[in-house]
Protein backbone atom coordinates (compact mmCIF):
# COMPACT_ATOMS: atom_id res chain seq x y z
CA UNK A 1 0.00 0.00 0.00
CA UNK A 2 3.00 2.25 0.77
CA UNK A 3 4.72 1.64 -2.25
CA UNK A 4 1.04 2.22 -4.46
CA UNK A 5 0.92 5.38 -2.95
CA UNK A 6 4.88 6.51 -3.17
CA UNK A 7 4.26 5.44 -6.73
CA UNK A 8 0.88 7.62 -7.14
CA UNK A 9 3.47 10.46 -5.71
CA UNK A 10 6.41 10.61 -7.94
CA UNK A 11 3.95 10.30 -10.71
CA UNK A 12 2.30 13.66 -9.79
CA UNK A 13 5.10 14.90 -8.69
CA UNK A 14 6.84 14.44 -12.49
CA UNK A 15 3.52 15.47 -13.90
CA UNK A 16 3.89 18.77 -11.55
CA UNK A 17 7.45 18.80 -12.65
CA UNK A 18 6.34 18.60 -16.30
CA UNK A 19 4.02 20.81 -16.44
CA UNK A 20 5.83 23.75 -14.77
CA UNK A 21 8.47 23.27 -17.43
CA UNK A 22 6.17 23.27 -20.41
CA UNK A 23 4.72 26.59 -18.83
CA UNK A 24 8.34 27.94 -18.53
CA UNK A 25 8.81 26.57 -21.94
CA UNK A 26 6.38 28.64 -23.46
CA UNK A 27 6.61 31.97 -21.91
CA UNK A 28 10.05 31.53 -22.96
CA UNK A 29 9.27 31.31 -26.38
CA UNK A 30 6.07 33.27 -26.21
CA UNK A 31 8.36 36.08 -24.72
CA UNK A 32 11.30 35.87 -27.19
CA UNK A 33 9.33 34.98 -30.49
CA UNK A 34 6.03 36.63 -30.14
CA UNK A 35 6.23 39.47 -27.14
CA UNK A 36 7.05 43.10 -29.10
CA UNK A 37 10.36 44.14 -27.62
CA UNK A 38 14.01 44.52 -28.94
CA UNK A 39 17.55 45.20 -27.58
CA UNK A 40 18.56 46.83 -30.96
CA UNK A 41 17.17 50.44 -29.95
CA UNK A 42 18.83 53.63 -29.99
CA UNK A 43 18.39 57.34 -28.60
CA UNK A 44 18.02 59.67 -30.90
CA UNK A 45 17.82 63.52 -31.59
CA UNK A 46 17.62 66.32 -34.57
CA UNK A 47 21.15 67.54 -35.45
CA UNK A 48 21.18 70.85 -36.64
CA UNK A 49 24.61 71.72 -38.93
CA UNK A 50 25.33 75.32 -38.84
CA UNK A 51 26.58 76.80 -42.19
CA UNK A 52 27.39 80.35 -42.26
CA UNK A 53 25.49 82.25 -45.35
CA UNK A 54 28.79 84.59 -45.99
CA UNK A 55 32.09 83.87 -45.73
CA UNK A 56 35.71 84.91 -44.21
CA UNK A 57 37.56 84.59 -41.07
CA UNK A 58 36.41 83.89 -37.40
CA UNK A 59 37.14 86.89 -34.71
CA UNK A 60 34.85 86.25 -31.91
CA UNK A 61 33.66 83.02 -30.47
CA UNK A 62 31.30 83.07 -27.43
CA UNK A 63 30.98 79.16 -27.11
CA UNK A 64 33.14 76.12 -25.85
CA UNK A 65 32.90 72.29 -26.94
CA UNK A 66 29.79 70.66 -25.79
CA UNK A 67 28.27 73.63 -24.38
CA UNK A 68 24.27 74.21 -23.70
CA UNK A 69 22.86 76.88 -25.97
CA UNK A 70 20.01 78.67 -25.85
CA UNK A 71 18.15 79.91 -29.62
CA UNK A 72 19.60 82.52 -30.72
CA UNK A 73 22.18 82.92 -28.69
CA UNK A 74 25.42 84.03 -30.10
CA UNK A 75 27.80 81.34 -31.38
CA UNK A 76 30.35 83.47 -33.23
CA UNK A 77 31.00 86.71 -35.38
CA UNK A 78 32.44 86.29 -39.05
CA UNK A 79 34.78 89.50 -39.78
CA UNK A 80 32.18 92.18 -40.65
CA UNK A 81 34.43 94.95 -42.31
CA UNK A 82 34.32 93.81 -46.06
CA UNK A 83 30.59 93.54 -45.23
CA UNK A 84 30.67 96.95 -43.73
CA UNK A 85 32.15 98.31 -46.68
CA UNK A 86 29.90 96.62 -49.21
CA UNK A 87 27.07 98.08 -47.17
CA UNK A 88 28.58 101.54 -47.22
CA UNK A 89 29.13 101.28 -51.31
CA UNK A 90 25.43 100.28 -52.17
CA UNK A 91 24.52 103.15 -50.03
CA UNK A 92 26.80 105.27 -52.04
CA UNK A 93 25.68 103.84 -55.31
CA UNK A 94 21.89 104.37 -54.43
CA UNK A 95 22.76 108.36 -53.51
CA UNK A 96 24.33 108.80 -56.99
CA UNK A 97 21.57 106.69 -58.89
CA UNK A 98 18.91 109.10 -56.65
CA UNK A 99 20.79 112.52 -58.16
CA UNK A 100 20.35 111.06 -61.47
CA UNK A 101 16.35 110.45 -60.90
CA UNK A 102 16.19 113.83 -59.86
CA UNK A 103 17.77 114.91 -62.63
CA UNK A 104 15.80 112.72 -65.20
CA UNK A 105 13.01 114.31 -63.63
CA UNK A 106 13.81 118.07 -63.82
CA UNK A 107 14.58 117.84 -67.36
CA UNK A 108 11.12 115.54 -68.18
CA UNK A 109 9.03 118.79 -66.15
CA UNK A 110 10.84 121.36 -68.34
CA UNK A 111 10.07 119.84 -71.40
CA UNK A 112 6.49 119.07 -70.67
CA UNK A 113 6.61 122.89 -69.84
CA UNK A 114 7.63 123.82 -72.90
CA UNK A 115 4.98 121.88 -74.72
CA UNK A 116 4.56 122.39 -77.79
CA UNK A 117 8.36 123.56 -78.07
CA UNK A 118 10.18 120.40 -77.74
CA UNK A 119 9.61 117.59 -80.02
CA UNK A 120 7.87 114.50 -79.61
CA UNK A 121 10.81 112.54 -79.85
CA UNK A 122 12.75 114.54 -76.81
CA UNK A 123 9.84 114.14 -74.68
CA UNK A 124 9.57 110.47 -74.87
CA UNK A 125 13.49 110.04 -74.33
CA UNK A 126 12.93 112.33 -71.22
CA UNK A 127 10.12 110.11 -70.03
CA UNK A 128 12.39 107.23 -71.13
CA UNK A 129 14.99 108.26 -68.91
CA UNK A 130 13.21 108.97 -65.61
CA UNK A 131 11.92 105.45 -65.52
CA UNK A 132 15.25 104.30 -66.01
CA UNK A 133 16.77 106.00 -63.36
CA UNK A 134 13.72 104.56 -61.20
CA UNK A 135 14.63 101.18 -62.01
CA UNK A 136 18.44 102.02 -61.52
CA UNK A 137 17.03 103.44 -58.28
CA UNK A 138 15.30 100.41 -56.73
CA UNK A 139 18.31 97.96 -57.95
CA UNK A 140 20.54 99.98 -55.66
CA UNK A 141 17.61 99.76 -52.91
CA UNK A 142 17.87 96.01 -53.21
CA UNK A 143 21.53 96.09 -53.01
CA UNK A 144 21.59 98.21 -50.07
CA UNK A 145 19.38 95.73 -47.93
CA UNK A 146 21.17 92.53 -49.45
CA UNK A 147 24.51 94.23 -47.89
CA UNK A 148 22.85 95.01 -44.53
CA UNK A 149 21.35 91.16 -44.64
CA UNK A 150 24.97 90.06 -45.25
CA UNK A 151 26.28 92.00 -42.56
CA UNK A 152 23.67 90.93 -40.30
CA UNK A 153 24.22 86.94 -40.79
CA UNK A 154 28.19 87.96 -39.99
CA UNK A 155 26.45 86.84 -36.50
CA UNK A 156 25.80 83.42 -36.19
CA UNK A 157 23.27 82.28 -33.40
CA UNK A 158 21.81 78.98 -32.70
CA UNK A 159 18.74 77.76 -34.11
CA UNK A 160 17.43 75.51 -31.72
CA UNK A 161 18.02 75.00 -27.72
CA UNK A 162 20.51 72.33 -27.45
CA UNK A 163 24.00 71.04 -26.94
CA UNK A 164 26.95 72.02 -29.26
CA UNK A 165 29.30 69.19 -30.59
CA UNK A 166 32.86 68.55 -29.77
CA UNK A 167 34.70 70.73 -31.82
CA UNK A 168 33.66 74.54 -31.33
CA UNK A 169 34.74 76.76 -34.25
CA UNK A 170 38.54 78.53 -32.97
CA UNK A 171 39.23 82.37 -33.90
CA UNK A 172 41.51 82.83 -37.20
CA UNK A 173 39.63 80.29 -39.13
CA UNK A 174 38.66 80.68 -42.52
CA UNK A 175 35.26 79.86 -43.17
CA UNK A 176 33.38 79.31 -46.67
CA UNK A 177 29.25 79.79 -47.31
CA UNK A 178 27.42 77.10 -46.98
CA UNK A 179 29.66 75.05 -45.15
CA UNK A 180 29.08 73.39 -42.19
CA UNK A 181 31.22 74.88 -39.17
CA UNK A 182 29.20 73.04 -35.93
CA UNK A 183 26.50 71.05 -34.98
CA UNK A 184 23.75 71.57 -32.44
CA UNK A 185 22.10 68.67 -30.60
CA UNK A 186 18.15 69.79 -30.26
CA UNK A 187 17.06 68.65 -26.30
CA UNK A 188 13.88 69.22 -27.47
CA UNK A 189 13.46 66.30 -29.86
CA UNK A 190 15.00 63.63 -28.20
CA UNK A 191 13.05 60.21 -29.13
CA UNK A 192 13.79 56.77 -28.96
CA UNK A 193 13.70 54.81 -32.02
CA UNK A 194 13.20 50.55 -32.18
CA UNK A 195 14.29 48.55 -34.98
CA UNK A 196 11.50 45.35 -34.31
CA UNK A 197 11.48 42.30 -36.28
CA UNK A 198 8.44 42.20 -38.81
CA UNK A 199 7.27 39.08 -37.01
CA UNK A 200 6.56 41.24 -33.83
CA UNK A 201 4.71 44.02 -35.76
CA UNK A 202 1.27 42.60 -35.03
CA UNK A 203 1.52 43.27 -31.14
CA UNK A 204 2.41 47.59 -31.86
CA UNK A 205 -0.10 49.77 -32.23
CA UNK A 206 0.37 53.55 -32.23
CA UNK A 207 0.10 55.14 -29.07
CA UNK A 208 0.91 51.78 -27.25
CA UNK A 209 2.48 52.51 -23.77
CA UNK A 210 6.55 51.74 -24.07
CA UNK A 211 9.02 51.15 -21.35
CA UNK A 212 12.75 51.67 -22.37
CA UNK A 213 15.71 50.40 -20.50
CA UNK A 214 18.86 52.29 -21.52
CA UNK A 215 22.20 50.58 -21.10
CA UNK A 216 24.50 51.40 -17.87
CA UNK A 217 20.91 53.13 -16.45
CA UNK A 218 18.62 52.07 -13.37
CA UNK A 219 15.88 53.76 -14.30
CA UNK A 220 13.25 52.91 -16.69
CA UNK A 221 11.41 55.67 -19.16
CA UNK A 222 8.05 55.37 -20.37
CA UNK A 223 6.94 56.78 -23.52
CA UNK A 224 4.78 55.81 -26.64
CA UNK A 225 4.32 54.46 -29.99
CA UNK A 226 4.62 57.47 -32.31
CA UNK A 227 4.80 55.97 -35.42
CA UNK A 228 5.95 53.08 -37.61
CA UNK A 229 7.79 53.80 -40.89
CA UNK A 230 5.78 53.26 -44.15
CA UNK A 231 8.69 51.69 -46.24
CA UNK A 232 12.22 50.06 -45.78
CA UNK A 233 14.64 49.29 -48.48
CA UNK A 234 14.49 46.20 -50.87
CA UNK A 235 18.04 45.16 -50.73
CA UNK A 236 17.09 42.34 -53.21
CA UNK A 237 15.88 44.78 -56.26
CA UNK A 238 17.92 47.75 -57.76
CA UNK A 239 17.16 49.90 -61.15
CA UNK A 240 18.74 48.76 -64.14
CA UNK A 241 20.06 51.16 -66.03
CA UNK A 242 17.04 51.24 -68.55
CA UNK A 243 14.63 51.62 -65.57
CA UNK A 244 13.85 47.92 -65.45
CA UNK A 245 13.63 46.32 -62.27
CA UNK A 246 17.40 44.25 -61.49
CA UNK A 247 15.91 41.25 -58.69
CA UNK A 248 19.07 39.05 -57.21
CA UNK A 249 18.55 36.12 -58.69
CA UNK A 250 20.76 34.29 -55.32
CA UNK A 251 20.03 34.43 -51.94
CA UNK A 252 20.42 33.09 -48.62
CA UNK A 253 18.55 30.03 -47.67
CA UNK A 254 18.07 31.34 -43.80
CA UNK A 255 15.97 34.06 -44.19
CA UNK A 256 15.76 36.97 -41.05
CA UNK A 257 13.11 38.45 -40.46
CA UNK A 258 13.70 42.58 -41.58
CA UNK A 259 13.84 45.32 -38.79
CA UNK A 260 11.30 47.73 -38.75
CA UNK A 261 11.61 50.83 -37.15
CA UNK A 262 9.39 52.18 -34.85
CA UNK A 263 9.61 55.59 -33.16
CA UNK A 264 8.96 55.84 -29.71
CA UNK A 265 8.16 59.70 -27.76
CA UNK A 266 9.29 60.19 -24.20
CA UNK A 267 6.48 60.62 -21.84
CA UNK A 268 8.70 61.48 -19.05
CA UNK A 269 12.43 61.65 -18.19
CA UNK A 270 13.87 61.64 -15.07
CA UNK A 271 15.84 64.95 -13.90
CA UNK A 272 18.91 63.48 -13.37
CA UNK A 273 18.63 61.34 -16.45
CA UNK A 274 21.66 62.04 -18.91
CA UNK A 275 20.02 61.69 -22.53
CA UNK A 276 22.76 61.76 -24.95
CA UNK A 277 22.10 60.46 -28.78
CA UNK A 278 23.08 56.92 -30.07
CA UNK A 279 22.91 55.44 -26.67
CA UNK A 280 21.76 51.60 -26.47
CA UNK A 281 18.11 51.08 -25.30
CA UNK A 282 16.13 48.10 -24.76
CA UNK A 283 12.41 48.69 -26.03
CA UNK A 284 9.79 46.84 -24.95
CA UNK A 285 6.14 47.74 -25.64
CA UNK A 286 3.35 47.01 -22.98
CA UNK A 287 -0.22 46.06 -22.83
CA UNK A 288 -2.75 45.28 -26.16
CA UNK A 289 -3.44 48.69 -26.63
CA UNK A 290 -2.99 52.37 -26.75
CA UNK A 291 -2.06 54.14 -23.52
CA UNK A 292 -4.20 56.88 -21.46
CA UNK A 293 -4.18 59.72 -23.57
CA UNK A 294 -2.57 58.98 -26.52
CA UNK A 295 -5.29 57.41 -29.29
CA UNK A 296 -4.19 55.97 -32.16
CA UNK A 297 -4.36 57.66 -35.63
CA UNK A 298 -6.65 56.27 -38.39
CA UNK A 299 -5.92 55.77 -41.54
CA UNK A 300 -2.73 56.50 -43.98
CA UNK A 301 -1.61 58.67 -40.04
CA UNK A 302 -1.15 54.65 -38.62
CA UNK A 303 2.59 54.63 -40.58
CA UNK A 304 5.41 56.73 -42.25
CA UNK A 305 5.28 60.72 -41.80
CA UNK A 306 1.41 60.87 -41.38
CA UNK A 307 1.75 59.29 -37.95
CA UNK A 308 4.40 61.12 -36.85
CA UNK A 309 2.44 64.48 -37.24
CA UNK A 310 -1.00 62.94 -36.23
CA UNK A 311 0.86 61.08 -32.85
CA UNK A 312 2.52 64.84 -31.84
CA UNK A 313 -0.80 66.45 -32.14
CA UNK A 314 -1.65 64.01 -28.90
CA UNK A 315 -2.75 65.43 -26.18
CA UNK A 316 0.04 65.03 -23.20
CA UNK A 317 -0.88 64.39 -19.77
CA UNK A 318 -1.10 67.49 -17.58
CA UNK A 319 1.58 66.08 -14.94
CA UNK A 320 3.78 64.77 -17.99
CA UNK A 321 7.25 66.44 -17.97
CA UNK A 322 8.81 67.91 -21.38
CA UNK A 323 11.99 66.24 -22.56
CA UNK A 324 13.61 69.62 -22.55
CA UNK A 325 12.67 70.82 -18.53
CA UNK A 326 13.61 67.07 -17.16
CA UNK A 327 16.60 66.98 -18.67
CA UNK A 328 20.18 67.05 -17.09
CA UNK A 329 22.51 69.02 -19.12
CA UNK A 330 26.01 67.42 -19.64
CA UNK A 331 28.85 67.79 -16.60
CA UNK A 332 31.33 70.05 -19.68
CA UNK A 333 28.13 72.17 -19.72
CA UNK A 334 28.21 73.43 -16.27
CA UNK A 335 31.86 74.65 -16.87
CA UNK A 336 31.32 76.36 -20.31
CA UNK A 337 30.82 80.39 -20.28
CA UNK A 338 27.53 81.15 -21.46
CA UNK A 339 27.62 83.26 -24.34
CA UNK A 340 26.10 86.82 -25.26
CA UNK A 341 22.22 86.48 -25.94
CA UNK A 342 21.15 88.19 -29.08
Amino acid sequence: MKKTWFSVGQILLTLIVVAIAAVVLWKMVDYYMYTPWTRDGHVRADVIQVAPDVSGLITRVDVVDNQQVKRGQILFVIDQARYALALRQAQATALQRHATLDQARREDARNRTLGNLVAAEVGEESRSRVQTAEAALADADVAIDTAKLNLQRTTIVSPVDGYLNDRAPRVGEFIAAGRAVLSVVDMNSFRVDGYFEETKLRGIDIGQAVDIKVMGEPKVLRGHVQSIVAAIEDRDRSQSSNLLPNVNPAFSWVRLAQRIPVRVALDKIPSDFRMIAGRTATVSVRGLGPSIGHQPASGAAASGGASASAAQGASQPATMESPASAMRAPASATHATSGAAQ
